[in-house]
């Protein structure tokens, strides 16, 4: 079932911030952190679980499952990326009842052409406005839960025009979709605009290195916006906390002067992965040991 807090939140007006998640590590550090949402990044899921670019290659296979895991794993909200519906209308309909009973709290389908890229790159192409409408109409027909929300994004902006993506966010919106999301605006001023000319709540992403300026979250508040997703400061932040710790390695032979500081410590993993439920249910079940054992 989703999490109706979500919805609640976006009911009430408040602004949310969710971080990119990519594998049960990141998913259990942000969770503890109090966010109001989780983000399931498709560029760092695909990233951390094949090791191949975000362009098509996963599957509704590959990412159902992981999905659950997050959302099984962690208390707060998740909205996960699902690409395309990876298909047509039937494989929509599947992938929205699969994320559903999955657990997550939304899911988010984008119009590009298959084989999808990631948003931040070049050579997106869409498919037309009015499939894309059949997809969130068909979407908003499988779900069988309210708090279940509906993201839709179109990468229309880079290709098309910024005009071009404002007609078909509303036409979204009007399909069903609960948010909408207008991928890679290239300027403040795009987003200003996005923000008067779209009345269902609005989704910015905020990449790293991307196309679209990085803004506080009061103004992209003040813009219009509803939510900001953070896909990449997750993973971005760990590969380059992996290639400083190995190489320090590499050259020294070993780990002792790597500051404490920049290490999560053994004994904080133990405890983010739940072994002391583990140590405490192993002495309430210690089997004595037997005559033959201790001889």
């Amino acid at each position: 079932m989703a999490n109706p807090s979500l919805k609640a939140a976006f009911d009430a007006k408040s602004f949310v911030v969710a971080p990119g998640i990519f594998d049960m590590i990141s998913a259990k550090v942000a969770d503890g952190l109090g966010f109001d949402c989780l983000y399931v990044t498709g560029f760092g899921t695909v990233a951390s679980h094949l090791g191949v670019a975000d362009a098509g290659i996963a599957t509704y296979s590959d990412m159902v499952g992981r999905v659950g895991r997050f959302a099984q794993g962690t208390r707060t909200p998740v909205i996960a990326d699902a690409d395309t519906g990876y298909g047509g209308l039937l494989n929509v309909r599947h992938t929205v009842m699969g994320y559903e009973a999955a657990g997550v709290s939304g899911i988010q389908l984008e119009d590009q052409e298959s084989p999808k890229k990631c948003g931040h790159t070049p050579g997106r192409r869409v498919i037309p406005a009015e499939e894309m409408v059949l997809k969130i109409k068909v979407a908003a027909e499988a779900r069988r839960d309210p708090n279940f929300l509906i993201v839709a994004r179109t990468d229309a902006r880079t290709t098309l025009g910024l005009e071009e993506a404002i007609r078909r966010d509303r036409m979204y919106g009007d399909a069903g979709a609960d948010i909408v999301f207008i991928e890679s605006p290239e300027s403040e001023a795009e987003m200003a605009e996005i923000g008067r000319s779209i009345a269902k709540p609005l989704l910015a992403n905020m990449v790293e290195g991307g196309r679209t300026p990085i803004l506080p979250a009061k103004r992209l508040e003040a813009l219009g916006y509803a939510i900001a997703i953070y896909p990449a400061v997750g993973f971005l932040a760990a590969a380059k906390a992996l290639e400083d710790a190995y190489a320090h390695l590499k050259a020294h032979g070993d780990s002792n002067a790597i500051p404490a500081e920049r290490s999560y410590g053994f004994g904080r993993i133990c405890e983010l992965m739940g072994f002391p439920e583990v140590w405490d249910f192993e002495k309430r079940w210690a089997q004595p040991a037997t005559k033959e054992a201790a001889e």
